[in-house]
């Protein structure tokens, strides 16, 4: 199995991309497929030992700025990592890319090069929420800011089998966000999907309130990419904040410094499931191709765990699957 990644995608590439790309190798094995500058790549390989690993590099000499226009960037830059890797996995060259780069620039470079599996009418991102008694997937998370219901019925067919065929759920238990457990709750395309997905064949148990998300009573929730968004970013925040207010507690009172390390190390552990570090990245689901975006701060541990989740969605031909269960 060959990953391609993208060693010019994020703020800190090429040297964590790298560092993470050595990492899940070493790991899970396979060959990573690095794309970018091939002097600024060889430059950081040659700090590591590569005995045993199988390492190549595909030069692209463009690089997408996270400022740049993604539509246009894709049109203009021909050369960059991440079309280059984009036409690697179109080609078949690489099972699956991952990108810690400009995410517009990835989808609609995905788009525009892999298209759409016949019959999605949107891809969606997914976002992984893992805690040690459950894994919930979230979709979509902001590849579409505003969604018809048979967009939300589609990311909920679509979660279902990423999540049956990668994490190996039976009839995943599939659920719509919303501002109440009844069906009259929500607005009006909250009303019209729930009434939609009570149609489909889905293991679908109905509404699903935010502050039920961590209680692990659904496998794949569903929501438009606007609202979304704002759950992973309050998510994100509210895992900062929590580290925050228990430092400022712990400077006030002195007495605290004893069992401090502890404490931090046991609320880290509880607030694991809102690091995206911790999963690397998140999927786009409904293209034809296995395709992670990272986040743009990733280090080398957020895309070490990008490229597993990657090699889990192409050795359980996830692409495959999707396409049969949206006929």
């Amino acid at each position: 199995m060959r990953i391609g990644v993208d060693a010019m995608g994020g703020e800190n590439a090429p040297r964590e991309v790298v560092k993470g790309a050595l990492e899940a190798a070493r790991k899970r094995g396979g060959e990573m497929v690095l794309v970018g500058r091939r002097g600024e790549v060889e430059e950081v390989l040659a700090d590591y030992r590569l005995s045993g690993l199988s390492i190549s590099i595909v030069n692209a000499d463009e690089v997408v700025g996270f400022d740049e226009h993604p539509a246009q960037a894709v049109r203009h830059k021909r050369n960059s990592s991440i079309v280059v890797g984009m036409k690697l996995l179109k080609e078949g060259e690489v099972s699956a890319f991952v990108s810690a780069g400009n995410s517009g620039a990835v989808m609609a470079a995905a788009l525009l090069i892999l298209g759409s599996i016949p019959g999605v009418e949107r891809p969606a991102l997914g976002y992984l929420f893992t805690t040690p008694w459950h894994t919930l997937l979230l979709l979509d998370v902001g590849a579409n800011a505003d969604c018809k219901p048979s967009f939300l019925v589609q990311f909920a067919q679509m979660g279902s089998v990423y999540m049956e065929r990668v994490f190996g759920i039976p009839q995943p238990r599939v659920g719509l966000l919303s501002i109440g457990g009844e069906e009259s709750k929500g607005n009006q395309l909250i009303r019209e999907s729930h009434e939609l997905l009570k149609g489909t064949s889905l293991n679908f148990v109905g509404n699903v309130e935010g502050n039920d998300m961590p209680k692990g009573v659904v496998d794949v929730l569903v929501t438009d990419g606007f609202t979304g968004n704002v759950v992973l970013k309050a998510g994100e925040g509210l895992g900062e904040m929590v580290i925050y207010s228990l430092n400022q507690a712990i400077a006030r009172r002195p007495y605290l410094r004893v069992v401090s390390f502890v404490l931090q190390q046991t609320f880290r552990s509880a607030i694991r499931s809102l690091d995206y570090a911790e999963h690397g990245g998140v999927p786009l689901l409904g293209v034809n191709g296995n395709v992670i975006i990272a986040h743009g701060r990733s280090d080398a541990r957020a895309i070490k765990n990008a490229i597993v989740i990657a090699k889990q969605a192409a050795e359980q031909r996830a692409v495959e699957a999707i396409r049969m269960g949206i006929k």
